[in-house]
């Protein structure tokens, strides 16, 4: 006699509710936001209610997911939503431990540059422009135009809330099956993203120029470093700090209090 294969669909426990009420406790991401494990704390904050419902009767499954969302964790605001609801439909899986914290590793990183460079670099700073225009003109519809469309803006973490936990009820099997193509695919999206943003947003220009003889002057940016390789400095900058971090195990704060210190110095001799 042939049996049938079923497929046990995890059972649903958070609401529609639960899931309107997770966005907008999404606002509190970066309610403990600290420099060494940076928005952990708020975003444990966010799944705590929904954590406790699922692990109702599982005091050490509740403990364990907990501790993981203390772990580093760097992402967009406004698409945070996304991920946590992909992470709670996983909770309820009751999916392994590891295979919750490796998708959540390796979609933080890419979402936070494409919200970034959403969000903060296009959407909001074109809206600004338009609505500071239309302000300076004596109009009053420019800054109730900017607030409602950041209004607009907040209201998509609702369906980006949605679409994340619906779309981790359906593709735990697949997730499971291909994380570690997914993983790699993350990851070298983020590394894109981050890589176009450091070129876009890492300056250095060097003032400084040497006098050849009376009529003629060399300049170290445009008449040497450019020539060699535009942007040579910032690249390599970039690279000394993810070095210094990731080899020499240097703490990311005292990186940036030495690059602060340096830029004022440099700026002072009319280096930079």
């Amino acid at each position: 006699m042939e049996s049938n294969e079923i497929t046990k669909v995890p059972e649903r426990v958070l609401t529609k509710k639960d899931l309107n009420k997770l966005a907008v406790r999404t606002v509190l991401l970066q309610a403990s936001f600290n420099y060494e494990r940076m928005q952990a704390g708020g975003f444990m904050l966010t799944q705590i209610p929904f954590l406790k419902k699922i692990y109702k009767n599982d005091p050490d499954g509740l403990k364990a997911a907990m501790v993981d969302n203390l772990d580093f964790i760097n992402t967009s605001p406004h698409l945070v939503g996304f991920l946590e609801g992909l992470l709670l439909s996983m909770e309820e899986g009751h999916e392994e431990r590891q295979t919750i914290r490796a998708l959540k590793n390796a979609i933080f990183g890419p979402m936070a540059g494409i919200g970034d460079a959403i969000f903060w670099f296009t959407v909001l700073p074109i809206l600004a422009g338009i609505a500071s225009s239309m302000a300076i003109g004596g109009s009053v519809v420019g800054p109730i135009l900017f607030f409602l469309a950041y209004c607009l803006i907040f209201a998509s973490r609702f369906f980006t809330t949605r679409l994340g936990y619906n779309l981790g009820v359906k593709a735990i099997p697949m997730i499971k099956q291909q994380s570690e193509i997914i993983g790699r695919a993350a990851t070298v999206l983020g590394v894109t993203v981050i890589g176009g943003l450091i070129a876009s947003y890492v300056h250095i220009t060097v003032l400084t120029k040497f006098v050849i003889n009376k009529s003629s002057k060399l300049e170290l940016q445009s008449g040497f470093f450019d020539r060699i390789l535009p942007n040579l400095l910032p690249f390599a900058f970039v690279f000394l700090l993810y070095y210094l971090i990731r080899k020499r195990k240097t703490n990311p704060v005292i990186l940036i209090a030495a690059t602060f210190v340096l830029v004022l110095v440099l700026s002072f001799l009319g280096i930079l």
